[in-house]
């Protein structure tokens, strides 16, 4: 039997993806503990092993694809002028790349934000700032700043081209590898993501799989490793092409991501559009609302805009009981003992159910009432999704819930949540096979299938 292999790396698990391109359909699936703090081939050998007893040992893998968030995924810290303008630019440029934003600054780094370069360990620091012809000061002071960390990143510079160059050769000069492209904003309110996104996986390609440890395992591949949440996004724009304008979610461990693939222009009469134009593909990663490795960031922010108790009894949840699994992930943030989960599920999907929520607001864009001389008007920042009519859900959390409705049914407008542009309604289409980043890693080689695998394996709930 003649297979394709599409393997995905996360932090937890490694899935493998056996897809028939014959009979067009997955012929088998199978997961094991992903071992990157040992050698990462044990756990890659153990899954494909489980494979090769489902599909035969006279299978032949004539195309292996992967991807990988393991150890972290691809952290990039991120630096702009204004927060609105090149910061956001720079923080869209990372994220439609893959990577994980763990921060974004603005205007001259301090010496705080120094110090958390420092104790971050990053594996690319962004710089941005002023476009072509503007401000020039920021992004010197910055390359200043950057040059003398004690970190091994790369540095990519992408902000005004009037001294971009000299920006460079401060940082090269101690040490540092740098790369100069494009700026991501070379006109007041233009983005120009592509080349940085370019070059951030060229990075990923070149330095960071070695990093990682995934060096053994890039060597038997037919293709370049990518980014996980690159694969997904991948996923998602070609599905968009047969489904229209959609969202997406993986709802994750660490980190939940937020896709949406729409114009996302004002949709309402007297509203307009202010700030950045935001790309029709975007992605938003956030690293504070997770499932297991950043439940407790995730519990306080549930404790800061309700209250716990609040949380628990909207929930009908035993407050103790939330206290006793909020220990639980504590403990074992990978992962958790199966005979504890299942008493604790109603818990976790309370939980899941708010990391949509919140991550949803965060994505969305948002109106706001103003008085003109013509009467009153809105203004929009970010983009309007409340027309949006497919949304993809992803990730265990999800997955594996009792009711994945009730879940993601949070991504919708509800009175409460006042000027946000979520959607009204929509029709929610659950990844059942957990095959979106292997459907990504596929496109890149039969489109066509990787379309009809999401198609067939997406059940609507």
């Amino acid at each position: 039997m003649e297979l394709l292999l599409l393997c995905d790396f996360g932090s937890t698990y490694t899935k493998l993806v056996a897809v028939d391109p014959k009979a067009k359909k997955i012929a088998a699936t199978a997961k094991s503990y992903t071992t990157i703090e040992t050698d990462v081939t044990l756990g890659y050998e153990l899954a494909l092993n489980e494979i090769t007893k489902k599909t035969g040992k006279n299978t032949v893998f004539t195309k292996k694809l992967a991807s990988s968030s393991a150890a972290g995924g691809l952290k990039i810290i991120s630096s702009g002028l204004v927060p609105d303008l090149t910061a956001k630019a720079s923080r869209l440029a990372a994220a439609s790349a893959g990577a994980k934003i763990i921060k974004t600054y603005s205007y001259e780094l301090t010496a705080a934000e120094e110090q958390y370069i420092n104790y971050a360990s990053p594996d690319i620091v962004l710089l941005s700032g002023g476009t072509d012809g503007g401000n020039k000061d920021v992004l010197l002071h910055n390359a200043r700043v950057v040059a003398r960390t004690t970190g091994s990143f790369a540095v990519i510079i992408a902000g005004n081209r009037s001294v971009a160059e000299q920006a460079a050769s401060i940082i090269a000069e101690n040490g540092k590898e740098v790369v100069i492209t494009e700026n991501v904003m070379p006109d007041f309110n233009s983005l120009n993501i592509a080349p940085v996104k370019d070059v951030i996986r060229e990075l990923f390609i070149k330095n960071i799989i070695s990093a990682k440890g995934l060096d053994k395992i890039q060597a038997i591949m037919d293709m370049d490793i990518i980014p996980t949440p690159l694969a997904v996004f991948e996923a998602c724009e070609l599905l968009s092409t047969d489904f229209g304008e959609l969202m997406a979610y993986d709802l994750g461990g660490a980190t939940t991501d937020v896709y949406s693939m729409a114009k996302g222009l004002p949709a309402q009469e007297n509203c307009f559009l202010q700030g950045i134009p935001e790309p029709f593909a975007k992605r938003t990663v956030e690293g504070d609302i997770g499932m297991r490795y950043s439940a407790e960031a995730l519990i306080a922010l549930i404790d800061e805009e309700q209250g716990l108790q609040n949380f628990c009894t909207k929930n009908n949840i035993d407050f103790s009981a939330f206290n006793k699994w909020q220990d639980i992930c504590k403990k074992s943030p990978g992962v958790l003992p199966v005979d504890e989960y299942a008493s604790y599920q109603p818990i976790d999907e309370a939980l899941a159910k708010a990391a949509i929520s919140l991550s949803t607001n965060r994505h969305v864009g948002t109106k706001s009432k103003v008085k003109t001389l013509a009467g009153e008007a809105f203004l929009q920042e970010g983009k309007d999704l409340t027309k949006i009519k497919h949304i993809i859900a992803s990730g265990g959390a999800v997955i594996n819930a009792k009711n994945p409705r009730a879940i993601m049914e949070a991504a919708f407008y509800a009175p409460q949540d006042l000027n946000l542009l979520k959607p009204f309604k929509a029709d929610i289409w659950l990844d059942s096979a957990n095959c979106l980043s292997a459907a990504g890693l596929l496109s890149r080689i039969e489109p066509q299938l990787a379309l009809l695998l999401m198609k067939d394996n997406f059940d609507k709930i």
